[in-house]
């Protein structure tokens, strides 16, 4: 009567177990790097309606992002900050969130998401700047 496994067949599936996590584990930190950088995207956002709304009632936009939406950070996001936009002929700015330098994916330290208008914030354009890959951000920032 056979009892228990053979050393072989425990060593197949120890093998196989290896190949699932050699697999599972890069995917999972994928992940964890999109899941962090959601944040960065809900900060700038959330400062969609209060720029349009400034730049509606001013018609200029403000110095710093503390004048519209206070001073925002989060768990992984160390600071949104406003700048000029790209255009120089139509009313843009840009909204850029820095992903923090410690506690986040090695993938997206010190990474840069910027959100930007060029026309007094009808429509909104995300996309990454340095240090963040585009494969963390969602399709709409692509």
């Amino acid at each position: 009567m056979h009892r228990g496994f053979t050393l072989i067949e425990l060593m197949i599936v120890v093998a196989i177990i290896g190949i699932l996590a050699a697999v599972a584990i890069p995917a999972y930190q994928d992940y964890i790097a999109r899941a962090q950088v959601s944040e960065a995207v809900n900060l700038v956002a959330s400062a969609k309606s209060p720029l349009a709304e400034y730049y509606s009632d001013r018609g200029t936009w403000p110095t710093s992002a503390g004048e519209v939406m206070g001073n925002q950070s989060g768990k992984y996001t160390s600071t949104v900050t406003l700048g000029t936009g790209i255009s120089t002929t139509l009313p843009s700015i840009t909204v850029t969130a820095k992903i923090k330098d410690a506690q986040v994916n090695t993938g997206i330290t010190a990474g840069l998401l910027n959100l930007e208008t060029t026309d007094a914030g009808k429509t909104w354009k995300c996309f990454t700047g340095a240090g963040l890959a585009g494969k963390y951000v969602p399709a709409s920032c692509r």
